[in-house]
């Protein structure tokens, strides 16, 4: 299936930035322990594993779906060196060292030869062995006011990540865009406002629902990476997206501490 590069263009800058704005909102609704689950799943690395696949062929977005998931690997360890640093200073060391971890984490994957099973095995031994050290502190939180330009931000950031992978992929290779694609580009953004305006409780709730949201995002991946190379794309991201939906289904059950409401 051939799409015109101005549709693909439409796609790159709409599909992503409509998938933050939910969250978004569902943060600020429910809490940003479910708010964190709901970033567990791909709403980046998704339209870019679709998009590759249209733009560069299956066999491409299936080779960067195994590295997406040890890329995966590597927002674990994000989100916890972000929550371990927040404990002792404020959002800007905070961001920094969990940036630097995601870097220097995808640079040891980037030199080891990743095959579908070792990738997604060490994925989910590292989500697990992260979401039982991280700190799992209640707190009460507070709501507080949003800059006007928060969204719009947030939704400009999407859709040029996206444009600037995409763009790209060719050139950095089907592994190594894999690897980029769970970039925390939105986790650490959505983390920084949820530390500097409920504190660091508040985005170590947030983060610990990005872990927990992590074995969706892997199991989706893995389905991408078997299926796609042998069927078609709308029942490889049906397939996957459904196993992401069941597993972080049962997941937002262990979604804790339970937080009320915020408004809006």
């Amino acid at each position: 299936m051939t799409f015109p590069s101005s549709t693909l263009l439409i796609l790159k800058l709409v599909l992503t930035p409509l998938l933050i704005a939910l969250v978004t909102w569902v943060g600020r609704r429910w809490g940003p322990g479910v708010g964190g689950w709901l970033m567990g799943f791909p709403l980046t690395s998704g339209p870019v594993s679709a998009l590759l696949a249209l733009e560069y062929g299956r066999a491409f977005a299936a080779h960067a779906a195994v590295g997406t998931i040890g890329g995966q690997a590597a927002d674990c360890l994000f989100c916890l060196v972000y929550c371990l640093v927040s404990q002792y200073t404020g959002w800007p060391l905070s961001a920094l060292a969990a940036i630097v971890s995601f870097f220097v984490s995808i640079f040891i994957w980037n030199g080891v030869q990743l095959s579908l099973l070792f990738t997604f095995a060490i994925a989910v031994l590292t989500i697990s062995l992260v979401f039982w050290l991280l700190p799992n502190r209640s707190a009460a939180l507070k709501a507080s006011a949003t800059p006007s330009w928060d969204l719009p931000a947030r939704m400009i950031a999407a859709a040029a990540f996206v444009v600037l992978l995409t763009t790209f992929a060719n050139t950095l290779g089907a592994r190594l865009s894999g690897l980029l694609s769970p970039f925390p580009l939105f986790t650490v953004v959505i983390a920084v406002f949820t530390h500097h305006q409920q504190g660091a409780a508040a985005s170590t709730q947030l983060l610990r629902g990005v872990v927990l949201g992590g074995f969706a995002f892997a199991t989706f991946f893995i389905v991408v990476a078997v299926l796609l190379p042998v069927t078609g794309l709308g029942w490889t991201y049906l397939a996957a997206t459904a196993a992401a939906l069941v597993l972080n289904s049962i997941a937002l059950h262990f979604v804790h501490p339970r937080q009320a409401p915020l408004p809006a």
